[in-house]
């Protein structure tokens, strides 16, 4: 288990287990395994996620606030509660309109071969 997973069989509190951080982007690693990652993160407002390009399928959902989401030519604003699916290959960036955590799934099944 990578040191920064959470423990297993252990409940936790997931909007705890990463804090807002003035002019920062915080981020967490949940799970990193060889299939995929689950990581959590929290933006200060106005803080950007520099333009990512993954060959695996992003589940981006929104649990706090309020943050813009450029795929591509696409750009979509998503609250607190809403989910989008970042296609693979679809370069993508992340602005924190106003303070925002995220938890991101990467499921790399079928691509064992490929590193993140």
């Amino acid at each position: 288990m990578d040191h920064t997973d959470l423990e297993k069989s252990t409940v936790h509190q997931l909007m705890d287990s990463v804090e807002y951080v003035f002019g920062s982007v915080v981020t967490r690693s949940l799970m990193n395994q060889n299939t995929g990652t689950v990581t959590l993160s929290s933006f200060d407002t106005g803080e950007v996620q520099e333009s990512t390009y993954l060959p695996f399928d992003r589940l981006i959902q929104i649990l706090d606030g309020e943050a813009t989401i450029h795929l591509d030519e696409t750009t979509a604003t998503e609250k607190r509660g809403q989910i989008i699916i970042v296609p693979a290959h679809v370069k993508h960036w992340i602005k924190a309109n106003k303070r925002f955590k995220m938890l991101s799934t990467i499921v790399k099944s079928g691509y064992e071969e490929i590193s993140i």
